[in-house]
């Protein structure tokens, strides 16, 4: 019977940002387990594409849209055709980001403003703009893509860091406003991953692949698709009672100051 908890099938989960690396993976997973698949993305056209080629691939059911989901207006009128097109919303996944590693003291306003605005306003614009429906519903499951900088400091990601750490409160006081509603709003906390993003610096003898192999307890980077269990967890049934926690898949990193080098 516990199983059946984890089952998505009939349920629409939109992934933003999920046409590719992390974002694909845990869309996959959410797929995997029966729901059908939204994803969208601001770049072209022909990424979003690829993106669905690659999920017809694995037998999952998706759509993809073109949208920046800084843009309010927009983001409303693509929560309306999902709506139209797919179905009601049971899932929304707010995975979009972006990162740019700036030392603070020389980081221009607009660069600032840009990192805040994908990554802490625009989870709010969607979810507002998806909220009332599941209100209305009395049932949904919001997920918010945080990050270990949601816990720590690190040199020249001071932007990243401040959207992330306000992502983190952000997704606690969703949770304290629509919790009685029998909607549950959590984060996810991913560590550092194999992606196609992080291959370049992914080599023996490179000072930062090494620096994360030593400071993870698990003395690795984490895979993709092990993110799979814990997207497809809180989407599910089995976390109906889960409500403003961050679960960090990390491999221990958060857990630990670090070990010496050659211990």
């Amino acid at each position: 019977m516990i199983l059946k908890q984890f089952d998505l099938t009939g349920k629409v989960a939109w992934i933003t940002g999920g046409t590719h690396g992390l974002g694909m993976a845990m869309a996959m997973a959410l797929g995997e387990a029966g729901a059908t698949v939204v994803v969208n993305g601001n770049s072209s056209q022909e990424k979003i594409d690829q993106a669905l080629e690659a999920y017809k691939a694995a037998g999952i059911k998706a759509y993809g849209y073109r949208c920046n989901v800084t843009d309010q207006p927009k983001v409303q009128e693509l929560v309306a055709t999902i709506e139209q097109e797919v179905g009601p919303i049971d899932i929304l996944v707010n995975n979009a980001g972006i990162i740019k590693r700036i030392p603070l003291v020389d980081m221009p306003l607009e660069e600032w403003k840009e990192v805040i605005d994908v990554d802490l306003t625009s989870p709010f614009i969607v979810t507002q703009a998806v909220i009332k429906g599941m209100i209305e519903r009395r049932q949904g499951k919001v997920i918010n893509i945080c990050s270990m900088m949601s816990e720590l400091g690190r040199q020249n990601v001071g932007a990243y860091a401040a959207a992330k750490g306000g992502l983190k409160m952000l997704t606690k006081n969703m949770a304290t406003e629509w919790a009685k509603f029998n909607i549950q709003v959590n984060g996810l906390g991913p560590g550092y991953f194999a992606t196609s993003q992080t291959a370049p610096i992914r080599v023996d003898g490179n000072p930062f692949f090494e620096f994360i192999n030593n400071r993870t307890p698990a003395g690795k980077w984490g895979e993709p698709d092990e993110l799979g269990g814990a997207i497809v967890f809180l989407a599910s049934q089995a976390s109906n009672f889960v409500n403003g926690q961050i679960l960090y898949v990390d491999g221990g990193i958060l857990a630990t100051i670090g070990k010496p080098a050659n211990e």
